[in-house]
């Protein structure tokens, strides 16, 4: 994605096993005129082993915001959102779970978990990419984050 020299690249971190929901995911951003990387993982194992920096994720950039979904294979997206807020280089990452469930015991869960939002994916497409211009627009925009040097060194 091209910038500007004195634009921050903000990185994106996508933990979701659906692939037509990462494309979906990925077009939404592009629409964004926003200098955005967009970084996959597809399970929790996966997930934790890019925050840890680990193996191929070694030189990885530490996100600026995680999207997280509940239903992953192997490790699942409650358990990945456990140890992200359990450790002290990544809790303070935002992590907005971004899921199809509205059970109110996941909702629950997720809060309890430290999660700082949780919203259920459309199924419609112009809702989904409304969501996405929403959570790139409050967490990009409104928010104040902190510099990526204070919660771990990159």
């Amino acid at each position: 994605m091209s910038r500007t020299s004195d634009e921050k690249l903000l990185t994106i971190l996508l933990v979701e096993d659906n692939p037509d929901d990462i494309e979906l995911t990925r077009e939404s951003l592009k629409m964004i005129k926003m200098a955005l990387n967009l970084e996959v993982a597809m399970n929790g194992d996966e997930a934790l082993r890019y925050l840890r920096k680990r193996d191929e994720y070694a030189e990885k950039p530490t996100p600026d915001l995680i999207l997280l979904d509940l239903n992953l294979p192997g490790i699942n997206g409650r358990e990945v959102l456990a140890e992200i807020k359990n450790d002290e280089d990544l809790k303070m990452i935002p992590v907005v779970v971004l899921t199809t469930s509205t059970s109110d015991q996941d909702i629950v869960n997720a809060y309890n978990l430290h999660a700082n939002c949780y919203i259920t994916k459309p199924v419609d497409l112009d809702q989904f990419i409304k969501v996405v211009h929403t959570i790139r627009d409050f967490w990009f925009t409104v928010v104040k984050l902190p510099e990526k040097d204070r919660n771990r060194n990159d």
